[in-house]
């Protein structure tokens, strides 16, 4: 089933939008937060516990599900859905930034990314009709092209060909592309405008379902994130989706989605959350840190979620403490209900009267 977005409102003064995705496993709101569901699991939450806090779409990762258990087992388990008992969307990334990041032996050529696995040091071949047929076999809604990541910083001859390769896998992607599924393009260029408005125009030649922002968010200047999304915003089409990958703290979303992005993704709710940092209204939270020893309040004063509605800024800080299993999952559970909570004000602002760049920040 083709993705199929739709455009509720825009924002009168900025180029946010509210819009909506429908997929054949279901449908989501935009602006979007995806969890981050690396190995088919958000780490300690079950798929209910997901449900129950606002999480319509999630984001797998094939490079890892490639390794193990490999994409012929969730195959015959009836695709990722039927393998990890998630029924809503679920998008993949290619998995070309873990084989790129991850191995510390990796070759890049014409063909893909040739790397030696974390696990074991075997060896693999990541092309881009390899990396469709696993997407294929994992029957995701949404799979992602292989592209070539470039650090920051990256000089403009290394932009350039990273640039060239990405459209060069993304065509070979395209033609294998299943049909079944969706695809996206993912936009390269390093932090030169000039290439990522190439990349964005030679990606709209070959055309996608929806488009992608890689390889930001990486440790360059706020402004420049915030410069590069811009550029490539404006270029593409109103009717197809924009994903901005690896952004995730909450007042960048709110300048992003501002610039016209539906879509992020981030390990930073999960990951902080399992080492001890709560997103809360009233700030972060190190919830390990000995001023919570007798702290017998909520974990947030505004918060709704499992964790705040049963237990103490004291207990929680016992969990970490005493290395207890229950205090990564309640923490990590707040902080997914915090950034679904976020999005959801996101979209309640961007469906009311007030324009958008009026929002009150105050809750980030």
């Amino acid at each position: 089933m083709p993705v199929r977005f739709e455009i509720i409102k825009k924002c009168p003064r900025t180029k946010a939008r509210l819009g909506r995705i429908t997929t054949a496993h279901g449908c989501f709101m935009t602006p979007a937060f995806m969890p981050v569901a690396t190995q088919a699991t958000v780490k300690t939450l079950a798929p209910q516990d997901l449900k129950e806090n606002g999480v319509d779409v999630l984001i797998a990762n094939t490079y890892h599900l490639y390794l193990r258990p490999g994409p012929d087992v969730i195959a015959r388990a009836g695709g990722l859905h039927e393998f990890m008992g998630w029924p809503g969307p679920i998008l993949t990334d290619s998995g070309g930034f873990q084989a790129y990041s991850l191995s510390e032996l990796k070759k890049v050529n014409d063909d893909g990314i040739l790397f030696q696995s974390h696990l074991d040091g075997s060896s693999h071949l990541f092309t881009p009709q390899l990396v469709m047929e696993v997407q294929q076999k994992l029957d995701s809604d949404v799979a992602m092209c292989l592209d070539l990541f470039d650090g920051y910083p990256s000089s403009c001859p290394d932009a350039r060909r990273s640039v060239e390769t990405t459209l060069r896998w993304a065509g070979k992607c395209k033609e294998h592309q299943g049909k079944k599924q969706n695809l996206f393009g993912i936009v390269q260029g390093g932090t030169y405008p000039q290439l990522r408005e190439e990349c964005t125009k030679r990606l709209l030649d070959i055309g996608f379902d929806g488009y992608a922002i890689g390889g930001l968010c990486i440790g360059e200047p706020h402004e420049t994130t915030l410069k590069m999304s811009e550029t490539v915003a404006d270029l593409l089409p109103p009717d197809k989706p924009r994903y901005l990958m690896g952004a995730g703290y909450p007042e960048d979303l709110i300048e992003l989605v501002a610039r016209g992005i539906d879509i992020f993704d981030c390990v930073l709710p999960t990951r902080n959350g399992r080492t001890g940092m709560a997103f809360t209204s009233q700030g972060k939270v190190v919830i390990k840190n000995s001023i919570y020893s007798e702290d017998f309040s909520k974990l947030d004063e505004n918060c709704q979620c499992y964790t705040c509605s049963n237990f103490t800024r004291s207990y929680l800080r016992h969990l970490f403490n005493t290395h207890e299993a229950l205090g990564p999952r309640l923490l990590t559970m707040h902080n997914i209900h915090y950034f679904t909570s976020f999005m959801f004000k996101l979209r309640t602002e961007l469906a009311s009267e007030v324009s958008f760049d009026m929002v009150d920040k105050s809750y980030v």
